[in-house]
């Protein structure tokens, strides 16, 4: 046989070799550890919604019946097996929990977090190990403020952006405030939390006294001692960043004793009890969702579709962690994709999925998510506040007088972290 005939087979058999191999590379599984609170305090109104969420999402994008561009079945071809994992138990199981997804399940990636102090645990350790990580929902500034990372993103905004809109939105309201109680839990959420509100509002209203500064602890439950404290020395207006079963719990107890007739309350992050509180949440109770979304979100084609598939799964509309979550494994699957476009269509590695979303922006049912923070690795976002008022034609909680606000707003500039950027008066902040 000739050399030229050899040559010719040879190269048939590369090609057919080629496309034999191609159907299996699409018939690769992506496999994604999902953390969020399968338990306890915070299952009910942010761990399982953002389950949902991302069961919905994933059998969506499986079928492919998402619309573009997330239009591809799974994540480039592969199909998208989620792995689910509570929570609950504190960071200390939970980085070791994240250590078995990634060493004894052989996740591809890890989306979860709920719990502040959780993301600042689980966060060095999947550095340590050279394994993506991508924190949906937590919202401390001080994990990527702190230190810097090559595996580890965040595709929500941090929580400045929830008290700063808050404090804008009491000043563009011409609300009076003269003095200010507070009740956040003693732990890194609820200090973070209270250091920003407080040196927001010392910018938009440098006058105003701090009365009350109340830290119950993490899941206390019973607020009686800490009410009785906000109704005998009632302010203005009272701020709380609670949220979960305690901040259920914080409404169904204060709401019956007066305290939102007293005090002009201002809620950070709750529009997730919502749905469980109906009649039972007062009207006029000023609130953010950490971001634009729920009853608060844009409109769009895409937000349709999501609001519209959510409810119509789970006999609810979404609030803001399934929101949190879809805007995560949206981000996701498009950085996956990135990276197979650059690779030959391979399952790309830890390294290349990083690379394909740092710095990156996407469309999300909330509006546009840009990686514009921590080196591109903490995402910014609009957002926006409203108030509650009861709808009796749907029988629910509606959110009138809605104010928006740009990430440009109410978000430090790349070179500040938070404390810097509030401590000098929020230069270059575009309202």
């Amino acid at each position: 046989m000739s050399t030229r005939k050899l040559h010719h087979l040879a190269g048939a058999a590369a090609v057919a070799a080629a496309l034999a191999a191609a159907p299996l590379a699409h018939a690769e599984t992506f496999r994604i550890g999902i953390v969020s609170f399968l338990s306890g305090q915070a299952a009910d109104s942010f761990g399982i919604p953002a389950v949902n969420g991302a069961k919905f999402l994933i059998g969506e994008f499986n079928a492919g019946n998402a619309p573009a561009p997330y239009d591809k079945k799974g994540f480039g071809g592969m199909t998208i097996e989620p792995i689910y994992v509570d929570e609950a138990g504190g960071a200390t199981k939970q980085v070791q929990e994240l250590r078995n997804l990634y060493d004894r399940e052989k996740v591809d990636a890890v989306v979860g977090y709920v719990s502040s102090g959780d993301c600042l645990a689980v966060a060095p350790a999947a550095e340590e190990m050279k394994r993506f990580l991508l924190l949906y929902d937590c919202g401390t500034p001080r994990v990527f403020e702190e230190r810097d990372y090559e595996y580890v993103f965040r595709t929500a905004s941090h929580a400045t952006m929830d008290n700063v809109s808050l404090a804008h939105y009491l000043k563009r309201n011409d609300i009076k405030v003269e003095t200010i109680n507070y009740i956040n839990q003693d732990y890194a959420w609820g200090h973070d939390s209270l250091k920003d509100f407080q040196l927001a509002m010392k910018v938009l209203y440098p006058e105003a006294k701090t009365g009350e500064d109340l830290r119950p602890k993490f899941g206390a439950g019973q607020y009686g001692t800490e009410i009785s404290a906000l109704l005998s020395n009632p302010a203005s207006v009272t701020h709380s960043s609670l949220w979960g079963g305690d901040l259920q719990a914080f409404i169904l107890q204060s709401a019956p004793r007066g305290l939102m007739k007293r005090s002009q309350v201002v809620l950070s992050a709750a529009d997730h009890v919502l749905p469980g509180l109906g009649k039972k949440m007062p009207d006029g109770v000023i609130l953010g969702a950490r971001g634009a979304y729920g009853l608060m979100s844009p409109k769009s084609d895409l937000n349709d579709w999501w609001f519209s598939g959510y409810e119509k799964a789970n006999g609810v509309y979404p609030v803001q962690a399934p929101y949190r979550m879809a805007q995560a494994l949206m981000g996701l699957k498009l950085a996956v994709e990135k990276a197979m476009e650059a690779n030959g269509g391979k399952k790309p590695t830890h390294e290349q999925i990083a690379a394909a979303l740092k710095g990156s922006e996407w469309e999300s049912p909330a509006g546009r998510i840009r990686m514009a923070l921590g080196n591109g690795h903490q995402a910014i976002q609009d957002t926006a506040i409203g108030r509650t008022k009861w709808n009796p034609d749907k029988e629910r909680v509606d959110l009138v007088d809605i104010e928006r606000f740009p990430a440009e707003c109410v978000m430090p500039p790349a070179d500040m972290h938070s404390e810097e950027w509030l401590s000098a008066g929020m230069p270059g902040a575009k309202c």
